[in-house]
């Protein structure tokens, strides 16, 4: 293929991404596309790709899916799906501002604010380990990881496991600069409890309302936010009763806001989608 395909590029927080749309343009990608547009060196450069494709449901807006700069498919994304939005919306694919995006990971609800940011219903958090999935070596039934021991790298820690459409570890520690990520993100993400690899936050809780998180994203290795995984961080937090229901969560170039009223509600994650640029690829 030797074709140019337009793109957009966009970012949560510093979490980028390329997004095609797929409606209006007729494109075939193949896993060397993908990670040749990912490649930070020779191609775009992105955490993720994002391609925006017709509506899986009648109901709904558009559908997207989210590959990551190895090729591998994720099933959802926080920051993700509320870019895809607000591409949806600038590119005048529609004039409403209350949206319903579909993805493996089944439907979001979003809204284009006022002041630009966009609010994404991430959902009911699972925590059945099967349906994370999470593997658990015991002879007692586990009903869910929450402050679980695990012992890694000459380390003890307690970890806690959730997902919020794609799957989390959740880690709590005292201060996040003393965690080498770089060596404990793989080493937990491709861990043989996660069969299908996991995303892994490193906590550091100020107060009841606001926390400081780090990610390792599977497929893709740290990034500077994570909307599933600040959503994953303080459903975790609540979990512990060390959250109140509200809970602003910092990266390094800004803040998510999250809520969540507890068992069997949805969580709510808000933030910016912003533009960077559009151009074109040639494939």
């Amino acid at each position: 293929m030797n074709m140019l395909v337009n793109f957009a590029k966009m970012h949560g927080l510093g979490n980028d991404f390329i997004l095609l749309d797929l409606i209006t343009q007729n494109v075939r990608l193949h896993t060397a596309h993908i990670k040749r547009m990912m490649d930070r060196h020779i191609g775009l450069g992105a955490d993720q790709l994002l391609l925006i494709e017709p509506p899986l449901n009648r109901n709904s807006h558009f559908s997207y899916r989210i590959f990551n700069p190895d090729g591998s498919e994720a099933e959802q994304c926080g920051n993700g799906v509320r870019c895809a939005a607000r591409f949806f919306f600038d590119s005048g694919l529609t004039d409403e501002t209350y949206l319903f995006a579909d993805s493996f990971a089944g439907t979001r609800e979003l809204k284009i604010e006022k002041d630009n940011s966009v609010t994404v219903n991430m959902g009911d958090p699972e925590f059945n380990p099967k349906k994370i999935p999470f593997l658990v070596n015991s002879g007692h039934k586990i009903l869910e990881i929450l402050d679980y021991p695990l012992s890694i790298d000459n380390r003890e820690l307690r970890i806690s496991a959730v997902s919020l459409g794609n799957p989390h570890l959740v880690i709590i520690v005292d201060d996040l600069a003393t965690i080498p990520l770089g060596k404990l993100g793989p080493l937990l993400s491709k861990h043989s409890f996660a069969p299908n690899e996991i995303n892994v936050e490193f906590v550091q809780i100020v107060d009841r309302g606001n926390i400081k998180v780090r990610v390792y994203e599977r497929g893709v290795g740290e990034t500077l936010a994570c909307g599933s995984g600040a959503c994953a961080a303080v459903v975790i937090g609540q979990r512990l009763n060390l959250l109140d229901d509200s809970v602003n969560v910092a990266f390094k170039l800004g803040t998510l806001s999250v809520k969540w009223e507890g068992m069997g509600s949805n969580v709510y994650l808000q933030g910016p989608a912003t533009s960077v640029f559009i151009g074109r690829f040639r494939l």
